[in-house]
């Protein structure tokens, strides 16, 4: 199948895809502060630069786009344009997905990954976080 817009069109598109302050995680966001748990974003000095961090605790929450990070869900397909490209793309950053988690375990860090199509079960996603968060162990 051939992509149906120029280059130059498809270069904007993807121009306009942020990787912080995504709707998602705002949504994880103000669901955590409501919750009265208060976190830094953003850490750059951790590796996968986690999206939402509780020094205090060592915890780390990230919040995965399921189309981008490769998710067993609806949104996670594959696009029939290009696939070779999109095939490495998304192993490449399911690999560095996973490295990631291992580095911040291994120096003691306890992770939780959110799910873009998790977000619409509010209160199990509000349930996952505060077992997370409120679990004895780091």
């Amino acid at each position: 199948m051939v992509d149906t817009v120029t280059p130059e069109k498809r270069s904007s598109i993807m121009s306009r895809i942020r990787s912080k302050d995504t709707v998602p995680e705002m949504v994880v966001r103000k669901l955590i502060f409501s919750m009265g748990y208060r976190y830094r974003l953003h850490r750059k000095d951790l590796p996968g630069c986690p999206d939402i961090v509780f020094p205090g605790r060592k915890k780390v929450i990230f919040v995965h786009g399921c189309f981008w990070h490769m998710h067993n869900c609806k949104f996670g397909r594959m696009p029939k344009v290009r696939q070779e490209y999109w095939i490495e793309k998304m192993k490449g950053n399911k690999r560095r997905d996973q490295e990631n988690i291992g580095k911040l375990e291994s120096h003691g860090w306890k992770v939780l990954v959110i799910w873009e199509c998790e977000i619409a079960n509010t209160a199990s996603v509000e349930k996952d976080i505060k077992d997370f968060l409120d679990a004895a162990g780091a």
